[in-house]
């Protein structure tokens, strides 16, 4: 993931079902490359909770060149459709947006 100042970061929670995690890993393995292929698109994460009872709840971290490109994928059909798939999967989630400060490293 390419992290420079003034990047548009997502960070999106998800809470899966239990017992469907590994259902939900595949299904979502098969949209991030539609996700990847978006020319603003500099890198697109999902880490699983490590904390006690985390272990249905993920973290996508997906980082843009610009907030438009990525409301523009957001609301694009093939994005759309991949959300549908994954719905049956979920149990809620939150999405917060960002813009890099500062990287250090």
């Amino acid at each position: 993931m390419t992290e420079r100042s003034g990047t548009f970061r997502v960070l999106l929670t998800v809470q899966v079902r239990p017992g469907m995690e590994a259902d939900f890993e595949k299904v979502w393995a098969e949209g991030g490359k539609e996700v990847t292929a978006q020319p603003a698109n500099l890198g697109h994460t999902l880490a699983r909770g490590a904390g006690d009872g985390e272990g249905s709840v993920y973290y996508v971290v997906s980082d843009w060149t610009d907030r438009e490109s990525f409301l523009g994928f957001e609301r694009s059909p093939e994005h759309v459709r991949h959300r549908e798939k994954l719905h049956p999967y979920r149990t809620g989630g939150s999405l917060a947006t960002m813009h890099l400060v500062e990287v250090a490293g």
